[in-house]
């Protein structure tokens, strides 16, 4: 691969984008996102995937401009793009999206389709398709429209301006803004947490999140399902003793909770 450099560390994959000039989802960059995607499917080492960008101004500046046309070879990479965003969306792990520049178009769209997004007061998000003459082709409109409603939705793609980190977070387009200076340190505490989890865990989320947005009755019903047959494991068992020997259900548990979660962990450990 030679537009992505892959690096592994404890459960967390990092993802480092580096396409020059400028980012550009080139059905290149396309296709290799494909592949490593695509390879995670039985991995169940991987938790997390971090997604960052090796240029100074760019995360993801937009979908190639050079394929969106009517031949066969511009139709085809711009189906690629849209399978790679549904690749991101269908992951088993978690994946992160950390921006520091810019990410308009496909660059928003790849944001978007990330599980999890931090961006620092570097970064700035658009979906500005409309002055070229075409819509959003990587779920753009659609996520804007469930993230925002209609009318935000409607008057963010019809003037397809940029939003600040901190305008994005509050248009539910990214999770958090977290200033540059502190994203590493925040990400190790995150990520670190999560990368301690099954990827079971992080799957059963997704289903009952994704069912819930759906119909409300239809994830309760997974919920509980999942509930149930969790409740049966051996592994509930043995981690719900551990904390009750140390300090579970008693007043320890109403200043020190996390304590407990680390003196049960490191039993079990």
């Amino acid at each position: 691969m030679k537009a992505i450099s892959i690096t592994n560390h404890l459960g967390i994959t990092t993802v480092a984008i580096n396409n020059p000039p400028m980012n550009v989802l080139t059905i290149k960059l396309i296709n290799e996102i494909n592949e490593f995607v695509l390879s995670l499917r039985d991995d169940r080492d991987t938790k997390v995937v971090v997604f960052k960008s090796m240029h100074d101004s760019f995360f993801l500046a937009h979908l190639d401009l050079n394929v969106i046309n009517g031949t066969q070879g511009g139709q085809a990479a711009s189906i690629e793009f849209n399978h790679m965003i549904a690749n991101i969306k269908a992951m088993k792990q978690l994946s992160v999206a950390v921006v520091d520049g810019v990410a308009r178009g496909g660059g928003n769209e790849f944001v978007m389709a990330c599980d999890l997004a931090y961006a620092t007061e570097n970064a700035a998000f658009a979906q500005p398709e409309i002055h070229v003459n075409i819509p959003t082709g990587g779920q753009g409109a659609v996520q804007f429209a469930r993230r925002m409603g209609k009318n935000k939705a409607l008057q963010a793609l019809l003037l397809g301006n940029d939003f600040s980190a901190k305008q994005a977070e509050s248009l539910n387009i990214i999770t958090q803004f977290v200033p540059k200076a502190e994203m590493d340190t925040f990400l190790a505490m995150t990520l670190g947490v999560i990368s301690q989890l099954e990827v079971r865990d992080i799957v059963m989320y997704k289903e009952i999140i994704a069912t819930s947005i759906r119909d409300e009755e239809a994830g309760a019903e997974l919920e509980l399902r999942y509930f149930l047959a969790r409740a049966k494991e051996q592994k509930t068992e043995t981690i719900i003793a551990a904390f009750l020997k140390h300090g579970g259900q008693t007043l320890r548990e109403a200043k020190d909770i996390q304590g407990i979660f680390i003196d049960t962990a490191a039993e079990l450990t």
